[in-house]
């Protein structure tokens, strides 16, 4: 077939289009009788804990109720400072409740901002609408990446492909015709239409599904997981050690029976761990709360912790890599094709697509619509296909069918234009094919025998930002890969010019091995692939998990969704379509690829700070638990009361570990963390303990009359506050001047109160004599000495 060029010869008019009914939607009045009758989509949208649940979650906790018991028992038998301790926990109660409020204020806000907007048409007029304002019988609008909010039947179709593979499993999209069902949770992958909403709310197939959905989290977290296995034990453990110290205190000992509570309850609420679990839920808060400013939605809070743990991240490039548009900067035309005519086919294509992407709006920018041409037919692009089509019936009668789309999909391997695009490739400038079909535009293989017309080279606008978002990832050893559906030698030129190591390997994934070993060791081996189809995607994704990969995946576009929900962190764009979004745990609503190193560095600071800290916490438990073990064993008086471990535990722990927990920090996230914790805390625990019930052995033989038993009290917390120190020295390492004075502030705290007469008063701690007070600084330096050597060889024995 040859191509034909218009005369200005005039023909017979061309017969009016016929007439299509587009169904006008609900009226105004229809609506309010439906709001009425509550026939909303009243489906909470998916965001924060509730006001009310944050409170419950805060106050009444396992902990809280029995730390809550024993000061009730403190209030009535001692003096106001051996209860300090609720006190301390109301005001950290209240911190977490302020600062998750904080974070849910933050989260519904971006939520919000984020939200999808479904198109509805309403008396004749498309308007977008909240989700929640849809009502039984509305028509709305679909096209492609808009994600199904409500169940439906379809009402109009233009070539409407949907995927359905995120609800029944199904890889393949199905085309829909006018009656054919629609099914929240599907989203559209091609083409257009529109569908009537016959179930809203939680009547929806996708709100139940939402609902079971909601029983568990969806996101993996193994610093929560870590922290309950550990107050699971921390529980089984402290039980019978507080029965055996108050049988000690209460049976064995006659001291009084109000100084017994008092010894018995210092015993007991040092166990618990219970500011770890406050200061978990401060740090998440505070991180929300951070990349909220930078306008970084995090759908799901454990999501901030999976991509601190991420070591590979894969990446599509178009919208990631660079921006959305392009810029037409070249019409080559093949085989004697006349520019002219091509370009009134490339208007044609244009004006055929109600929803273009971001190839044919350059196309549509660089060459106005040819009116005299009707299109008869269309077939919307696909990122399985690669091309898009359409049929025209031309202004001198003559029909034509063409494509636009991959010139290695459209074209037989070896074809003479190939080399010519490769050279195009390799500059990273994007190209297209236009070829005329010779098949009809519904056959199965339309693009067999298509005869190529002309090449459209775009050029694409690359983020200023990408180099050095892929320096960073570098430099925090995070393997990058690139994984696009647009053409390899393209996508690794991209790559290349921003500076992505690998590039010069790139991989048409079209030879890429099915068997999945085979598949990661190719991913293994290059860090380009090109050509990638959906499916593709996802295998990828499947086969570096694999191999014990933490893969993220970023993404767009409706090619993304599948592979997005199978990583073990999906980012999205803000720009994204409906879909990406909806399955995402994080969306970057200002489309800054940039955002990422902010959420990795956050994750990273939330996970390496509370490890830290959770080491000073359960020293203490260990510690608590082999003093009260060692008395009951030994038959003698618990060593403190409330107050001086209250003291002991803000010095050392309490106020450190805010401070800690909320300090930069880099180091990549490790697993194991109950291993980790403990590998150190046992030990230091088991030493000051030690330590603590030598001091207060020696002290007991040492003092003799009234006053001893405060003397010898003094003594052992002289020796435990040293020791818990050198703790804290090792847990604030790498030293910075403000952890070194954090240390020294601490230690100037508890100086003062050893020195000023009405704080020894209040905390009944005072020093007697020389001796006893060198002695116990000598057991604590042992002790000190003792707990780096354990430290290091812990270290270099049982390497994280």
């Amino acid at each position: 077939m040859t191509e034909r060029t218009q005369t200005d010869t005039p023909g017979p008019p061309d017969p009016a289009p016929p007439v299509v009914h587009r169904p006008a939607g609900l009226t105004t009045a229809e609506v309010a009788e439906r709001v009425a009758r509550g026939e909303v989509n009243d489906v909470p949208v998916r965001g924060s804990r509730s006001t009310a649940d944050i409170v419950r979650g805060n106050v009444f906790t396992r902990f809280n109720a029995i730390i809550g018991v024993l000061w009730l028992i403190m209030l009535i038998v001692a003096p106001i400072q051996d209860s300090l301790f609720g006190f301390v926990i109301i005001a950290n109660t209240g911190i977490g409740i302020i600062q998750e409020l904080r974070a849910k204020k933050t989260l519904d806000g971006l939520a919000v901002i984020g939200e999808a907007k479904p198109t509805v048409r309403r008396d004749g007029v498309a308007a977008e609408i909240s989700t929640s304002e849809i009502v039984l019988g509305d028509l709305i609008e679909l096209g492609p990446g808009d994600k199904a909010v409500v169940d439906g039947v379809v009402a109009e179709a233009d070539s409407l492909e949907i995927d359905e593979s995120l609800l029944t499993g199904e890889a393949d999209p199905v085309l829909k015709r006018p009656g054919d069902a629609v099914m929240s949770g599907s989203f559209v992958v091609a083409g257009g239409g529109a569908f009537t909403a016959t179930k809203v709310g939680r009547e929806a197939y996708a709100a139940q599904l939402a609902e079971e959905a909601s029983r568990f989290t969806l996101v993996h977290s193994e610093l929560r997981t870590g922290i309950s296995t550990i107050l699971k034990y921390v529980t089984w453990m402290m039980l019978p050690t507080a029965l055996g110290l108050i049988i000690s205190q209460l049976v064995v000992k006659s001291h009084g029976f109000q100084e017994a509570v008092a010894r018995t309850v210092g015993g007991i609420v040092p166990m618990i761990p219970e500011g770890l679990v406050l200061l978990t839920s401060v740090a998440f808060a505070i991180g929300v709360i951070r990349l909220g400013r930078k306008q970084c939605l995090v759908q799901e809070l454990p999501a901030i912790e999976g991509l601190a743990r991420v070591d590979v991240v894969c990446l599509d490039k178009t919208g990631t890599l660079t921006e959305g548009g392009m810029d037409v900067t070249e019409l080559r035309t093949l085989n004697g094709a006349d520019e002219a005519y091509v370009r009134k086919v490339l208007g044609a294509l244009g004006e055929s697509d109600p929803r273009p992407n971001a190839s044919l709006q350059a196309v549509i920018d660089a060459y106005p619509d040819a009116e005299d041409w009707r299109c008869t037919e269309s077939l919307p692009f696909s990122s399985a296909r690669k091309y898009s089509g359409a049929a025209f019936s031309e202004g001198d009668g003559e029909d034509s069918t063409w494509l636009l789309g991959a010139p290695d999909v459209l074209l037989p391997a070896g074809d003479p234009a190939l080399g010519e695009i490769d050279r195009l490739n390799e500059q990273g400038l994007r190209v297209l094919l236009l070829a005329r079909a010779a098949a009809d535009l519904d056959s199965p293989d339309v693009a067999a025998g298509a005869r190529a017309t002309a090449l459209v080279v775009l050029e694409q606008r690359l983020r200023p930002d990408a180099g050095d978002t892929l320096a960073y990832f570098a430099d925090q050893n995070v393997t990058a890969k690139v994984i696009s559906g647009d053409n390899a030698v393209s996508v690794a030129a991209v790559a290349g010019k921003l500076g992505l190591p690998g590039a010069a390997n790139t991989v048409d994934a079209r030879a890429l091995p099915t068997d999945r070993d085979e598949m990661a060791e190719a991913l293994d081996a290059n860090a380009v692939f090109g050509r990638v189809t959906p499916q593709q995607k996802r295998d990828m994704v499947a086969a570096l998990q694999s191999r014990g990969h933490t893969v993220a995946m970023t993404g767009d576009g409706v090619n993304d969704v599948l592979a997005l929900k199978d990583a073990d962190i999906g980012v999205s764009m803000g720009s994204g379509s409906e879909a990406t979004r909806a399955v995402a745990q994080i969306v970057l609503l200002d489309n800054s690829f940039a955002t990422l190193p902010s959420v990795v560095a956050e994750g990273r600071r939330v996970i390496g700070n509370i490890t830290r800290v959770a080491t000073l916490f359960l020293t203490k438990t260990v510690y608590s638990m082999l003093l009260a073990i060692l008395v009951v064993v030994s038959q003698v008086e618990y060593p403190f009361l409330p107050r001086h471990l209250t003291l002991l535990s803000t010095l050392t722990i309490g106020v450190p570990a805010f401070f800690l927990a909320l300090a930069p920090n880099k180091e990549r996230a490790r697993p194991h963390f109950v291993r980790r914790v403990m590998r150190y805390a046992i030990p230091a625990g088991v030493i000051a303990g030690a330590a603590t019930f030598a001091s207060y052995l020696l002290a007991r033989h040492h003092y003799t009359g009234p006053g001893a038993l405060d003397a010898e009290t003094s003594a052992a917390t002289l020796t435990l506050f040293l020791v818990s120190m050198w703790v804290l020295a090792i847990i604030a390492r790498p030293y910075t001047w403000w952890r070194i004075a954090l240390v020294a502030a601490m230690g100037g705290a508890f100086l003062l109160v050893l020195v000023v007469p009405a704080l020894q008063s209040f905390f009944a701690l005072k020093l007697v004599g020389v001796t006893m007070p060198w002695t116990a600084v000598a057991i604590a330096a042992g002790a000190s000495a003792l707990l780096e050597f354990v430290w290091r060889w812990v270290g270099r024995r049982f390497p994280a």
